[in-house]
């Protein structure tokens, strides 16, 4: 991948050579993120990159039957997350995350009002 050679010190892992690789590749990072949702490797042709031609930035979601249900606008102006979740949440229902704990909110001495500035 070309990106690699410019941001060698920015990458986790080598250029994968064999489909084993990959699929280290992705047991790792699955594990190390908890990625909990299915996770697709492409073959070493890169069939799948060439295919959906996601670059750049597009999100697709695919069904059961391997066929196309949503396409994302191109990035990066309309690459979208939010529409892809409401999209998911009106076919398939909103989404719980029962171990996700809100953020608290952030005190009303903390939070400035609109317009007001901070002295020094």
């Amino acid at each position: 991948m070309k990106s690699n050679e410019k941001d060698k010190d920015n990458v986790c892992y080598k250029q994968p050579k064999t489909i084993e690789d990959r699929v280290v590749i992705a047991n790792d990072f699955t594990q190390r993120y908890k990625f909990g949702v299915p996770f697709g490797i492409d073959e070493m042709s890169n069939a799948a990159n060439d295919a959906y031609a996601a670059w750049p930035e597009r999100l697709y979601v695919i069904d059961v039957n391997g066929q196309i249900s949503y396409k994302g606008g191109n990035g990066p102006f309309k690459y979208d997350p939010k529409e892809v979740r409401a999209w998911l949440a009106k076919r398939y229902g909103e989404v719980k995350h029962p171990d996700a704990t809100p953020a608290p909110a952030p005190s009303p001495a903390a939070t400035p009002a609109p317009g007001a500035e901070k002295k020094s």
